[in-house]
């Protein structure tokens, strides 16, 4: 859900109780909508984020620290430049909007006392964050707005700030009572009751109004034009007591998880009784632990996911021109297999060349091949000799033979190629953060697929490492991120005695599982092998193949590409991961 108003002000209040008073120590800019401040204050560090992002604006506490830019972007400077050292005064939100403005005391270049605002939007795709002066006039905003984009209201520095127009036929939940609710009510007759007050108050989502429509009438959706005398005076009791959560800041954090498939559905400020058993409402500890649990793994997965776009993008487009390489390169050596009849023309020609002169077009001989010694007819080119003709054909032949073990050649490196590659765009979605990406752009430029020009990243270089797992009985299980990762753990890792795990025929992670000299248990061995199952192609599918064996039977031809090995000796187990299961078996 969008953090509605109300919800908004539970979490400025409880921000409050740590922000004011605290200072700014450092600021960063992980994403380009996204802003994390360092305060210090009475009750010690934290980590403040503010994040525009049109798909979960928020504002709250982190306790992880962001992978931040090697350059950090304009705005973030201007940041610093502006509140380095400046002291939160308090955030505040403007009647009843989705909007959270951070008052702070600081200093400008001269020292002198100023006073700056952090004007923090959080409206779906308008969502911005916004810096300004004390006169109103706006520093510097994430996302500019200029008259192209919008003729209403531009957001540009130097000019004046102005709040977001108020949405029209809308009320504050703080300015109406239960009995004018149903004096509006009467007015109304078509609509359901949810969708009637989400069109006439603002501040609240969706579920808020459903959950106001279920405790009045016992239903989400009821129309309002059957609503009884007993429904309105219910209806009127459950605003009523919904202003008072509003005004005595009676907030509870709440997560709603669906009873289907254990993932997080919604969060809310307010127990929630509309699901009844198909979801479970947990309580949590604080509004910014609610919205860290909710948003955090999400938002990581999407940000990984828009950074691996280009380095996917140009690993696919590379695949699919090799792909278009190989159907042709088969379609050729398809052609070579007929070359048989240009020897048996060129013979012909040789065995009469008694009656063939320079100068005929076609010639028409006995077949001494076919059984019933039948004639066939042979084309000539009228500007060669007999003799020339006949090693013309014998030359098409020899052409033709030596195309079809160079094609074989070139379709069998080409399909190892087209194997490393997929297996590539498997490891990309592996990845968990900008080391692991650059570790990949590396691993590429060493295997020229990608040339030095195309990695326009200059920076040091990456340090990433594998994934690492402790089985439910102690054994540590390692696996690879990148095919350099994977050859390494064989190599220089693990033990020849160490069982080394991989699904079977689908591209995944080379999983060591460590043994220590100790004999490997079988929950080790399951586990071990959920884990290669997991890192693979096939992490959402049941029942995956997963071979395993000794490292010692593993085989590396020359000459072959990172992460390819090959092995006689082996065994295979069926499992079926589940990513909670695996996750708790995570070392971070």
């Amino acid at each position: 859900m969008p953090l509605d108003a109300v919800c908004l002000k539970a979490v400025i209040n409880e921000l409050n109780n740590d922000v004011c008073g605290a200072r700014i120590e450092k600021i960063y800019q992980p994403e380009k909508d996204e802003i994390v401040i360092f305060l210090r204050g009475f009750k010690g560090a934290k980590k403040l984020l503010i994040t525009a992002n049109p798909q979960s604006p928020r504002i709250h506490f982190i306790e992880t620290n962001r992978e931040n830019p090697t350059n950090p972007p304009m705005f973030c400077m201007l940041m610093r430049k502006h509140l380095h050292g400046a002291k939160i005064v308090s955030i505040t939100q403007p009647n009843m909007e989705r909007i959270a403005i951070i008052d702070i005391d600081a200093r400008d270049e001269l020292g002198i006392c100023v006073k700056r605002q952090i004007v923090c939007e959080f409206m779906g795709r308008h969502s911005n964050i916004i810096l300004k002066d004390e006169n109103e006039r706006i520093i510097d905003a994430v996302r500019r707005i200029d008259g192209d984009i919008s003729g209403k209201r531009q957001i540009l520095p130097g000019l004046f700030y102005r709040s977001p127009p108020q949405q029209e036929g809308k009320i504050s939940p703080l300015e109406i009572s239960g009995e004018e609710l149903i004096d509006i009510i009467e007015r109304e007759q078509q609509k359901n009751l949810d969708k009637f007050l989400l069109s006439k108050i603002y501040g609240l989502s969706p579920l808020i109004c459903r959950e106001i429509a279920y405790r009045a009438t016992g239903e989400t959706s009821k129309n309002i034009s059957s609503l009884c005398v007993e429904d309105k005076i219910n209806l009127k009791n459950t605003f009523d007591s919904f202003k008072d959560i509003i005004k005595n800041n009676a907030f509870k954090a709440n997560i709603i998880i669906s009873s289907d498939n254990n993932n997080f559905q919604d969060f809310t400020f307010m127990n929630i009784m509309q699901y009844e058993n198909s979801a479970l409402v947990n309580k949590v500890d604080g509004f910014s632990n609610m919205l860290v649990q909710f948003y955090e793994k999400k938002a990581h997965l999407e940000r990984m996911k828009r950074r691996c776009m280009d380095l996917t993008r140009t690993v696919s487009v590379i695949k699919d021109r090799l792909v278009r390489k190989l159907n042709i390169q088969h379609d050729e050596l398809e052609k070579t297999k007929d070359r048989e009849k240009y020897k048996k023309m060129g013979e012909l020609i040789t065995a009469n060349y008694y009656h063939l002169e320079k100068g005929m077009e076609k010639a028409t001989v006995i077949d001494y091949y076919d059984e019933n010694c039948g004639q066939i007819e042979i084309k000539l080119d009228v500007m060669l000799t007999p003799q020339q003709n006949a090693k013309k054909y014998f030359k098409l032949y020899q052409k033709a033979k030596t195309a079809e073990k160079i094609l074989k050649e070139q379709i069998d490196n080409g399909e190892k190629d087209l194997i490393y590659l997929e297996s590539v765009l498997q490891l990309i979605n592996e990845a968990e953060n900008e080391k692991d990406l650059l570790q990949l752009r590396e691993e590429l430029i060493q295997t020229e697929v990608l040339s030095k020009k195309q990695n326009k990243k200059k920076i040091q270089k990456a340090q990433s490492m594998p994934f690492e797992y402790r089985t439910s009985d102690g054994f540590c299980v390692l696996a690879g991120k990148n095919n350099i990762q994977n050859d390494i753990l064989r190599t220089k890792i693990a033990y020849k005695n160490d069982i080394w795990f991989h699904t079977q025929k689908i591209h995944g992670s080379h999983v060591i599982l460590c043994l220590d000299g100790k004999e490997a248990t079988d929950i080790a061995m399951t586990e071990a092998a959920k884990i290669a199952a997991y890192h693979s192609k096939a992490k959402n599918s049941s029942m995956v193949a997963v071979d395993y064996t000794h490292v010692r039977n593993l085989k590396k031809p020359n000459g072959s590409k990172p992460g390819f090995v090959i092995y006689n000796v082996y065994q295979t187990a069926y499992v079926t991961p589940i990513e909670k299961e695996i996750e708790k078996l995570r070392v971070l």
